[in-house]
């Protein structure tokens, strides 16, 4: 029996011919593959460069999917560039999206315990507790800047080449790149993955304009260098919700502005009504059904004018600042899509089949620049399941066990099927609720608002999805989509033993709910 090396070897070279699909290797095919490697070489590309220059696969773009994808790539023996024009890897997330968001989340959370709950817990402070903003900025700055020169030695690690430039198709096989040092390099590839990612979607009537600090995407809210008085949210999705909570926390008042007639309207609508509850206890303002119609600078701030959704009379008001956060769009600007005849739909997405082939078969797209949620993680299992496709195995991603987390606090996180999608399908199933309050973990934090919520088809009890708000939410959700993953019963979460007293009892709790009843409510 041939090793996996072998079997990977044998699945480089069957790559090499464009003519050539291979869903899987087998230690039988192996032999059969390594023999004809040699012919399949031979016209697999039309080389422009040294044959030291061709790669097995060339990924246009470093973020979450596009950089995981260069080093699993590397990893299963395939000579791999990554191409990356932001200067620094890790896309919108690492570098203005996830990971600073959370950094001023932590930092705003700590103050806001400080100031409202260390005394709860015996903690007594002289003077006013008073938040360094520059100070929390910096530390945010070093946070991102240590992870993504992690991602630079990860690929020095596997020898990913990684060149910093804006890259664009110019073939099949070829990809141009636009260096940073003003330089054009060309290559040679017999893959392209594309995994270009997503961009702000501009609001017309509330034009960005991040350097002066007024009117601000979620890229300029991460800058803001001073506490401001007052914050209008337009858009109550996750991204709105989570910056709207860094500034409330540190005292800003913040008003919510949503088009919807309630928050993230893809998520469970029980949890949502929950969700926007607590943060008005927070003090969070909310305008649901509102749009807006026009905005107009002054020196001291910002005038919105707004209206319902459905027409009606026109308000204004006026913020300090004012954060768009409407949603993002894909970015596939200059990358000459078109003249390969690679087809994007109404909203700009790059069109694949299953196995994340465009049009053309040697070029693959995954991530935020294809259908689906907008999710790094997302990004990543495609970009694993991508390049296993071109390695000859069997690539694969299952939708249905995508997890979604809002890091607010409580967090917020969901995985599989919320009931208004059970109920439109006309699927017949079980629901299971535990609340926090009556998890003996959650009681000693001090911290027990929220519920798990599980859902389970009727007949098989086989779990459907899973919906929870709650502290921890987000590493909670694991379990959920483990259990989804491998086709778990609630009755089969609710047989595992989970360690007493955590909060995952609560989880455990839920799926007794589900199939019969609780113990502990």
């Amino acid at each position: 029996m041939l090793s996996r090396a072998a079997l990977t070897g044998a699945a480089r070279a069957a790559t090499r011919s464009s003519s050539t699909t291979i869903k899987s290797v087998s230690p039988n095919s192996a032999s059969a593959l390594l023999l004809a490697s040699a012919s399949t070489t031979a016209r697999a590309f039309t080389a422009t460069t040294a044959a030291s220059q061709q790669y097995d696969v060339v990924i246009v773009g470093g973020g979450p999917g596009g950089y995981v994808a260069a080093i699993k790539s590397a990893q299963l023996g395939l000579s791999t560039a990554c191409v990356e024009m932001r200067g620094t890897l890790g896309g919108t997330c690492l570098n203005v999206g996830c990971i600073p968001s959370k950094a001023l989340l932590q930092s705003s959370h700590h103050y806001h315990d400080a100031k409202e709950h260390f005394a709860d817990h015996g903690i007594v402070m002289g003077g006013e507790v008073s938040m360094d903003v520059a100070k929390m900025q910096k530390g945010k700055a070093a946070t991102v800047s240590g992870l993504t020169g992690g991602i630079e030695h990860l690929f020095k690690k596997h020898g990913v080449t990684y060149l910093k430039g804006k890259g664009s198709l110019t073939g099949p096989n070829g990809v141009s790149v636009e260096l940073s040092d003003g330089r054009t390099e060309s290559l040679d590839t017999k893959n392209i993955v594309l995994a270009t990612g997503s961009e702000v979607t501009p609001l017309p009537p509330v034009p960005v304009d991040n350097a002066a600090g007024k009117i601000v995407d979620s890229t300029g809210a991460l800058e803001i260098a001073s506490i401001p008085q007052t914050m209008a949210v337009v858009g109550g999705g996750v991204i709105g919700l989570e910056m709207g909570s860094v500034w409330s926390r540190l005292g800003t008042d913040v008003t919510v502005i949503e088009f919807m007639d309630r928050l993230c309207p893809s998520m469970d609508a029980e949890v949502t009504k929950k969700f926007q509850t607590i943060l008005k206890k927070q003090g969070f303002k909310f305008q649901l059904k509102t749009k807006v119609m026009e905005s107009r600078l002054e020196d001291d701030g910002v005038v919105l004018k707004t209206e319902a959704s459905k027409g009606g009379k026109e308000k204004e008001a006026k913020y300090d600042v004012v954060l768009v956060a409407t949603g993002r769009r894909p970015y596939t600007d200059g990358l000459g899509l078109e003249a390969l005849g690679i087809q994007t739909d109404r909203l700009g997405r790059i069109e694949v089949d299953e196995h994340f082939r465009t049009a053309v078969p040697s070029i693959y797209a995954i991530g935020d620049c294809i259908d689906g949620p907008m999710l790094a993680h997302k990004a990543e299992e495609e970009g694993i399941a991508a390049v296993e496709t071109i390695a000859g195995y069997a690539g694969h991603v299952n939708y249905d066990a995508i997890p979604g987390v809002i890091y607010t606090y409580p967090e917020v996180a969901s995985v599989g099927k919320t009931e208004e999608e059970l109920k439109e399908a006309g699927v017949e199933y079980n629901v299971g609720t535990f609340p926090f309050q009556a998890n003996s973990r959650a009681r000693a934090n001090g911290s027990s608002e929220g519920f798990v919520k599980i859902l389970s088809e009727k007949e098989t009890d086989r779990m459907l999805g899973s919906h929870i708000i709650g502290p921890n939410a987000g590493e909670m959700i694991a379990e959920a989509v483990l259990a989804i993953e491998y086709g778990a019963s609630s009755e089969d979460i609710a047989r595992t033993c989970h360690a007493h007293p955590t909060l995952s009892e609560a989880f455990k709790e839920a799926a007794m709910d589900a199939y019969d009843k609780p113990i502990h409510f």
